[in-house]
Formats: C-alpha cells, sequence, structure tokens
C-alpha cells in the first residue's frame, strides 16, 4: 500500500510556471520591475471608479456567461456574441482550448522559444508537444510548423508577436500557412500583444477567423488595456469552438469586478490606446539605442524587446539586478526585457552601455 494518493503520472516532470520577479530593492534607489510585460500605467480613473463600485457586489456570485462583456466586445469587434467565450486571462482561455482539442496520443504543434504555458498545458493535458524551433530571425518558422502536423496533432499555436521574442508573422506568411493547414486542426493565434503592432506590417487575426473555420483568436485585458491583475480574457471562434469553451470553463471564474472593468476599458479604448501609443514610442527609443551600442535585438511588435546573449544571459540579468531593473532571463538563450516609464528605460539603457563596453565580443 503506498503512502501517499496516486497522481496522475502525466504531471511527473511538468515545469513550473516562472512568474517575473521584482528586481532587489537597493538603499536610496528606485527599483523598477521590467520582468513581466505588465502596462506600468496606473488604472484610469474612469475603470478604477467602475471597479470600485463592483466591490459592492462582492457577496453575490459573478455573471456565469459574462453577458454584459460580452455583448461590447461583440459590438467592438463586430463578432456575434455566440462566437465568444471569456476566462481567467489569455492563458486560462489557452488552457481551455487544450482541454477541449488535445488529450493522451493528441499532439499539439508550436513554436520554441514561445510562451511558457504552452507545453506546460500540453503536458498536464496527458498530449504530446510538437514544438518546432523558431527560424534564425526569432520568428516562426510556418513552413517547418506545416510539415510538423501529422495524424495526431489537434492544435496548433501561433503567438503573434511571440512571447518571449517580440518578433511577428506578417500577413503573407501566415495566410499562405493557413490555407495549407488541415480543417480539422484548431488554429490559435495567441495575440496577446495586438495592441502594440504596426498594422501595416501585421495582420489582425480577426480577419482569418472570419475566412477559416478552424481559426480562433485569443485576446486578453491584462497588457494594453492594464487589467493584469483582474484576469480577464478572450476568445472569438466559431459556435462549435465557443460552445465547447463553456463547457469546460471554470465556474464563475471571471469576477465581477474584471467584468465590469473590463468594459469600462473598452469605454476607455481612446485613452488607453493613447497610452499604447507612449509606449510603442518608447520601444522604438529603447530598440534604437541599444542597437547603436551594438547590442543583438530581435524586431520587436510588442511592449518588450528581446536581447539575444547566449551564454552571457545569466550575468546580464544579475548585474540588471544589482542596477536595480529586473528582467526575464532565458538561460543561454537571451533576456526578455519588458519597456516600463521612461526613468526605468533610461536605466536600462545607462546600463547596457557599460555592458556594451565591458563585454565587446557581445556586440
Amino acid at each position: 500500500m503506498t503512502s501517499t494518493p496516486r497522481l496522475r503520472p502525466a504531471l511527473d516532470g511538468i515545469p513550473a510556471y516562472k512568474a517575473g520577479q521584482p528586481a532587489r530593492a537597493g538603499t536610496g534607489t528606485t527599483s523598477f520591475k521590467l520582468s513581466s510585460n505588465e502596462n506600468h500605467h496606473d488604472p484610469l480613473p474612469s475603470v478604477l471608479a467602475a471597479a470600485e463600485r463592483a466591490l459592492r457586489d462582492m457577496h453575490r456570485y459573478p455573471d456565469y456567461g459574462s453577458t454584459a462583456l460580452i455583448d461590447a466586445l461583440a459590438d467592438r469587434l463586430q463578432v456575434p456574441a455566440d462566437h465568444l467565450s471569456v476566462g481567467t486571462g489569455s492563458v486560462g482561455m489557452l488552457q481551455q482550448l487544450v482541454q477541449i482539442t488535445a488529450g493522451p496520443g493528441d499532439g499539439v504543434v508550436y513554436a520554441w522559444r514561445s510562451f511558457e504555458a504552452y507545453p506546460i498545458m500540453t503536458q498536464i493535458a496527458g498530449a504530446t508537444s510538437q514544438p518546432i524551433p523558431l527560424d534564425a530571425e526569432d520568428r516562426h518558422d510556418l513552413p517547418a510548423m506545416l510539415a510538423a502536423i501529422d495524424d495526431t496533432t489537434r492544435l496548433v499555436m501561433v503567438c503573434n508577436p511571440n512571447n518571449p521574442t517580440s518578433t511577428a508573422v506578417g500577413r503573407d506568411a501566415l495566410a499562405s500557412f493557413l490555407a495549407q493547414v488541415p480543417r480539422d486542426v484548431l488554429v490559435v493565434l495567441d495575440e496577446a500583444y495586438t495592441e502594440f503592432v504596426d498594422p501595416a506590417r501585421i495582420p489582425d487575426g480577426l480577419d482569418f477567423y472570419r475566412e477559416y473555420p478552424n481559426v480562433a483568436v485569443l485576446r486578453t485585458f491584462s497588457k494594453a488595456y492594464g487589467l493584469a491583475g483582474l484576469r480577464v480574457g478572450y476568445c472569438v471562434a466559431h459556435g462549435p469552438v465557443t460552445e465547447a469553451l463553456r463547457k469546460v470553463q471554470v465556474p464563475f471564474g471571471v469576477s465581477t469586478v474584471a467584468q465590469v472593468a473590463a468594459i469600462a476599458s473598452l469605454a476607455a479604448e481612446e485613452e488607453l490606446f493613447a497610452r499604447v501609443s507612449t509606449i510603442v514610442a518608447e520601444r522604438d527609443r529603447v530598440v534604437a539605442e541599444l542597437g547603436s551600442r551594438g547590442l543583438a535585438l530581435a524586431d520587436s511588435e510588442a511592449n518588450f524587446v528581446w536581447l539575444r546573449l547566449g551564454e552571457r544571459t545569466a550575468d546580464f540579468a544579475a548585474r540588471c539586478d544589482e542596477a536595480g531593473l529586473a528582467v526575464r532571463p532565458v538561460p543561454g538563450e537571451g533576456v526578455r526585457i519588458t519597456i516600463g516609464e521612461a526613468q526605468a528605460n533610461d536605466r536600462l539603457l545607462a546600463f547596457a552601455t557599460q555592458w556594451a563596453s565591458q563585454h565587446p565580443d557581445q556586440q
């Protein structure tokens, strides 16, 4: 007889999700957290007021179907309400998408490196990961991903822009890929950072959803809308997919406060997207300055940048921490750095100048 409960073998070896950590607090020095791709702006007063009013109903269960939020999203996106589902952030929706498509013996194709939740959710479901290396420019290698799809594949994840490398694939490449994916394979376009892209270069996934019944679009209120702490995201997909998503949703998972704040955020998009524009401008400044120092950068279409540092990754991250800057290292590969307030970005650039002068071989 065993002394502990028997748990699912599929859970063996699942890596724990690693959240971004704050920088160490130095004496007399402000520390900046650039490790979690958060929006550094404070909540808008109108959104905060709506959330505070919603707290008065905290003794009541939230609307199970997020009806008002779905109606607001349907109007904003011009899609049918029954093509929308809401969950606890885009990562919560991701887990539901894996649940409805893949189990033991099924395959899930995704780029690697990409969002670290993909292999975790796949393994939790007991499915098999089919990771495909990024190309030389840290973008999705869509031809290789297409070639990897086999009779076992049930789900394909395309993170666009890609986390952590900040890169994105263009319209023609994505259109060609989707035209060739078997129609019984669900393709999820994970667009958590879509508000930060250049729309002249990077497509809107909703255009492909409208064309292909096997395409779903995943988005979040955590980044551009600044609601990371409230956990609310959504998926746009055709009827059979959204119907299945509702079957596996966590009952009452999206709180009333989250639903109300998301609706208020949609009403305040002009103000919020003005903030997005300032983040994009800061991103472009940081990219130009880091590039001028000879550091190897990926093209960024997100609210973060990716430095290819290879074996120097851990040392760079540790020295950033000493300088009061928390960044997100991927050991042996590179560092993801969120675009923060101007003061944080200035400190990063000052640090990078010192780093580059001490490591000319990295240029």
